[in-house]
């Protein structure tokens, strides 16, 4: 195990900005032709790779839609130029630069809070019609906070739009010795932490390595989780891995998707 007091939250923001500064794929603006397009009605935005199917978001025309710990200058831009009036809240400021610098480029009106996505203090109930939620859970330990607290923001008949990795992908034995076998090995029970689940020389490792630190939520709080919180779940799919990471992803979709509405 290692350290129990490592400052995961503080680390997760430094990996984000510098992520953000080198524009890697979850850091990289939208093109003005894009948002022109957006501005057009051509638009699409995702919470896995597929495109999101867009009854789940109906006509965004002037609803209020947070877009959380969604950063990055990629889907908030889109949702903006939708006519959409859009808060973004993430957890890096870098990553909300891309952001700002879309909006400013563009002449996009959005809002940028900078926070933690188990807290939304910063948001009074019932305040937004949708959450945009992409795969981003598995930088909290408690996802259950996280669903409580989007009951909390969304009006009485919103939605919380929300995908994460289905969590086989935690429990395998990472050595790529395996996987060049063809070989799945369960290593790691669920839930499973970074900081639970390696050993402190793994752990620097990986920090060193700028990579963040990451949860693997059970299901029970994944998806049973919004049920506690009060949602009613009328939307639900799979995805898969277009550039597979881990042997699993060559065998079943690894990313899910639900829709949650606030009754």
């Amino acid at each position: 195990m290692s350290d129990p007091n490592f400052d995961y939250l503080t680390h997760n923001c430094a990996a984000w900005d510098q992520q953000a500064i080198n524009e890697k794929e979850w850091s990289r603006p939208v093109s003005s032709d894009l948002i022109e397009k957006a501005r057009n009605g051509q638009w699409q935005v995702h919470l896995t790779p597929r495109p999101l199917p867009r009854e789940w978001l109906g006509n965004v025309s002037g609803k209020q839609i947070l877009c959380l710990a969604s950063a990055g200058g990629q889907q908030a831009p889109v949702l903006a130029a939708a006519g959409a009036q859009v808060t973004v809240f993430d957890i890096s400021d870098k990553q909300l630069e891309q952001d700002r610098r879309v909006a400013q480029r563009d002449t996009l009106k959005l809002e940028t809070v900078q926070g933690d996505m188990c807290d939304l203090s910063p948001f009074c109930n019932s305040r937004f019609d949708l959450i945009f939620h992409p795969i981003s859970n598995l930088y909290v330990p408690d996802v259950r906070s996280v669903w409580k607290e989007c009951y909390r923001v969304l009006k009485t008949g919103g939605a919380l739009l929300a995908s994460f990795y289905n969590p086989v992908v935690f429990i395998g034995d990472r050595d790529p010795v395996y996987a060049e076998k063809g070989i799945i090995r369960p290593r790691y029970t669920l839930p499973y932490s970074d900081l639970k689940d390696l050993d402190q020389a793994m752990l620097n490792k990986k920090c060193e390595c700028g990579e963040t630190v990451v949860f693997g939520h059970t299901l029970t709080d994944l998806i049973g989780g919004q049920l506690e919180a009060g949602f009613s779940i009328d939307g639900f799919y799979e995805d898969k891995q277009p550039n597979p990471r881990f042997l699993v992803d060559k065998f079943m979709p690894t990313f899910l998707a639900t829709r949650a509405v606030k009754r």
